[in-house]
This record gives C-alpha cells, structure tokens and sequence, in this order.
C-alpha cells in the first residue's frame, strides 16, 4: 500500500450505504457496502501524467467533476469493503503508475515476407482446384 499511504486523507471520502443482492435480513438492515470517492482532479499527491492514464483507465468510474468512485460490496462488514475499496484504488494507481512502453516501428524480415508469400501461393493453389472441373 505504497501508493494510499502518500494519498492525503482529504482526498478520500468514504460514505456507507446499504448492499445489493442476496444477503437477507443483513443486506436490508445494515450499512456496509462501501464508497469511496478519490479526488483525482484536485489530488497533489499523483503527477499529471499518472492522472492523465488514470483518468483513461478509471472509465465510467469518473464522475464528470474529477471524483473516483470505487463500489465495494463483497464482504459483510464495512472494514472489509473498506479494505477492498482502497486496496483496488492501490491498484488503480498502481497500473497508471506504470509508463506504458514507446513502441519503436520494425520491418518485416526476409524469412516472415518469404513465408507470407509461400502462403498467399498455396492458398490461391488450394482456391482455384475448389472451381469446376474442366471437360476434356
């Protein structure tokens, strides 16, 4: 948890609502499932450009004034949700920590265009003996 641990607390938010789905008496009456709203456009703690690919990857996670919403409702208490909740924001951030690899362009090489050809040959072999048969 390298990541959460220099995220300041103000730009965290955690709001506990009720569960969906199976679950019974407890789903219905208890308070569990866990929110958590990330401040991404008003964070310090994250560069532009880790904010930029998290923006990209959170998807339709990011409400349109900048906040992360994380849903947590596997486990039956708040502190589980609560730990899942920030453990998949770690991870988020995780991910958009990484700077994707520049890809550098290459030619094809000598055996793969030989080998390409040979088989666009036997294809065209294979697709005209597939036509009518001539009469002699």
């Amino acid at each position: 948890m390298k990541h959460i641990a220099s995220i300041p607390e103000q730009d965290l938010q955690f709001q506990f609502v009720r569960g969906s789905g199976p679950g019974g008496q407890n789903v219905n009456k208890v308070a569990t499932a866990a929110q958590l709203r990330f401040d991404l456009a008003g964070t310090r703690s994250l560069s532009s450009a880790v904010k930029a690919r998290l923006r990209v990857m959170a998807g339709s996670r990011l409400n349109a004034d900048g906040t992360l919403l994380i849903m947590a409702r596997n486990h039956r208490t708040q502190e589980g949700n609560r730990r899942e909740a920030l453990s998949r924001l770690e991870e988020l951030i995780a991910r958009a920590s990484v700077v994707p690899k520049k890809r550098h362009a290459t030619r094809p090489t000598l055996g793969s265009r030989q080998r390409r050809l040979d088989h666009k040959r036997e294809r065209k072999q294979v697709k005209r003996l597939r036509g009518r048969v001539a009469d002699d």
